[in-house]
């Protein structure tokens, strides 16, 4: 467990750090070219999640994720968990602690990745998200894996 908290302390810092750089340097709504007509640094708020589901729902969003972190330290708590998922929920609970430390203080998150592949704007997103997403993704591949090894 000791691991997995030094792991989101550290996520945590970061997304804080960057949130802070780019609401210190950037008006809301501006936007930054770092590659031309492919990635810019954009500030932009969010009051739902992902897409913006649920927008405006600040409150709900809260409750939600202090359910799925009390879900998760219980988890790690009873359930024997190796090296990588450590990591891996270190990440994951990082990742939700940042965007919810936005929720409470600034009643939306912070975004600011904004990203056009092939034609495609995606929706702005932060670190804390692309952290989140991977976590579960990777969690999906390793309880995958899990399940292959117990079945040969």
């Amino acid at each position: 467990m000791k691991k997995t908290a030094l792991i989101s302390i550290a996520v945590v810092a970061f997304d804080q750090i960057i949130k802070k750089v780019i609401t210190s340097k950037l008006v809301l709504g501006e936007s930054i070219s770092i590659i031309k007509n492919i990635l810019n640094i954009t500030y932009v708020t969010n009051t739902g999640a992902a897409f913006s589901i649920l927008s405006s729902n600040t409150y709900f969003l809260i409750m939600i994720s202090l359910i799925v972190l009390t879900v998760l330290v219980l988890y790690l708590i009873k359930v024997k968990t190796d090296n990588n998922e450590k990591i891996i929920y270190g990440f994951l609970i990082g990742g939700i602690i940042g965007n919810l430390i936005d929720r409470i203080f600034n009643q939306a998150v912070i975004d600011y990745i904004d990203v056009n592949i092939f034609g495609y704007p995606f929706p702005v997103f932060n670190f804390a998200d692309m952290v989140i997403v991977i976590s579960i993704l990777l969690i999906i591949i390793y309880k995958k894996d899990d399940k292959n090894e117990i079945q040969n």
